[in-house]
């Protein structure tokens, strides 16, 4: 298994693989886009719908025929039987729909997340968002965009404009927004959901995500991955790289930058 892995990981097969589960869960969860699908309430009172669940089912089992016994930590495994006490060296971090909110309610901005961590960082990760049909990732040479099922093209993060613009989470008021963007060197900010933001930041289109409510670790991974392969960087409060593996899988309060 190990061995699979390691040479999957070298030889760039595995940034191919991830990717191509991506969008075939991606193809999963399209069909309950905007069609009123059932909503379910989890512990945490966050939301779940069938294509959260059946998008999970699919990544876990391909990523299991391919790479079997590499621990997975997947969001609605977890929410459903409890994190894992420890993370092991090697692991996946796994978000089915991210933006499940946003997703119920019709919006573009959800995706699907699947990262490899090894020793605390992102190693290979990719982003699919169904709606828009594009794929982002940390690809063996760098990071890369595509549309769904074309080739890869390269991307990375633009030079710091004197008037920069911040993404932020919906979550936030329009004051703390602003406060949060002008912190963080940026005249502007935008509201988007999901892990769109560091790919965003990733192709040069915005500046940075500063981040002071809660995530889980699945939420940031495999967009890590995609924004520090395009040149960009995600610090934690210290001003070190965000790491991974934490009790509980959680994530405290952080900043995503470009150039």
């Amino acid at each position: 298994m190990t061995k699979n892995l390691t040479q999957a990981l070298a030889s760039g097969a595995l940034h191919d693989a991830i990717a191509d589960i991506a969008e075939e869960a991606a193809a999963v969860i399209l069909p309950y886009w905007r069609s009123g699908v059932s909503v379910s309430t989890k512990s945490d009172d966050s939301p779940v719908t069938l294509a959260d669940q059946q998008a999970e089912a699919l990544i876990l089992e391909r990523l299991n025929a391919l790479y079997p016994g590499v621990q997975t930590v997947a969001e609605e495994a977890v929410a459903a039987d409890g994190a894992p006490e420890a993370a092991a060296q090697r692991f996946w971090l796994i978000d089915p729909l991210d933006g499940t909110k946003g997703f119920i309610s019709g919006k573009e901005s959800f995706t699907v997340n699947i990262a490899l961590i090894e020793d605390g960082a992102p190693v290979a990760g990719v982003v699919s968002a169904p709606a828009t049909g594009i794929s982002w990732r940390l690809g063996p040479d760098g990071a890369q965009r595509r549309r769904f099922g074309e080739a890869w093209t390269a991307i990375k993060v633009r030079n710091r404009p004197e008037e920069g613009i911040a993404l932020l989470s919906h979550s936030v008021t329009d004051e703390e927004a602003a406060r949060l963007a002008a912190r963080h060197g940026c005249t502007q900010w935008q509201g988007t959901d999901s892990s769109l933001k560091f790919c965003l930041i990733a192709e040069g289109r915005f500046d940075a995500y500063p981040r002071t409510g809660p995530t889980h670790e699945w939420d940031t991974a495999a967009g890590q991955a995609v924004l520090e392969a395009a040149g960009g960087r995600v610090l934690g409060p210290d001003g070190q790289r965000l790491a991974y593996g934490k009790p509980g899988f959680k994530n405290g309060a952080f900043v995503a930058v470009g150039g």
